[in-house]
């Protein structure tokens, strides 16, 4: 059954099996690598990505679900010319370390900019409460989503 959404700006149409999930769909034939598996159970943010601007895990939702809808991915943010300003921020304050998690948190930090454009730490630290970072970057990571934040990350 063929579904068609928007991914990061573009028209795209991806016949799938029933029961595929958005994540299949976007690191299958659509070929991302952004959007990663994890947990598989909506618990870790690694698959991260944002539906109609809303940050959502894509590993259990099915692919039907962004039939007409706006996805987006670590790949709509920006491009190595042109960084969006929290991999900017990202970089700045080396905030990755093994980088698995981050395509996700990166995902739902834009979302929570778009949301509150001058976030506290206690917003940021709530908007990413559902990351799991095993290697300790969590403090850097605040600290870049606030440096974006003061350098006006655009919508």
């Amino acid at each position: 059954m063929p579904v068609a959404f928007t991914l990061n700006g573009a028209a795209v149409e991806v016949k799938a099996p029933e029961g595929m999930t958005l994540l299949q769909a976007l690191r299958g034939p659509l070929g991302l690598s952004g959007p990663r598996f994890g947990c598989g159970q909506e618990a870790c943010g690694s698959c991260m990505v944002t539906l109609d601007g809303e940050a959502r895990p894509s590993c259990t939702l099915p692919l039907e679900a962004a039939a007409g809808r706006a996805v987006g991915t670590v790949e709509g943010l920006g491009t190595p010319e042109a960084p969006h300003p929290l991999q900017a921020a990202f970089l700045a304050e080396q905030a990755g370390q093994c980088g698995w998690c981050l395509s996700g948190i990166l995902v739902s930090a834009a979302a929570l900019l778009r949301r509150n454009p001058d976030p506290d730490e206690a917003a940021v630290r709530e908007a990413l409460e559902p990351h799991l970072c095993r290697c300790g970057a969590q403090n850097r990571i605040i600290r870049a989503v606030l440096r974006a934040a003061r350098v006006g990350a655009p919508a």
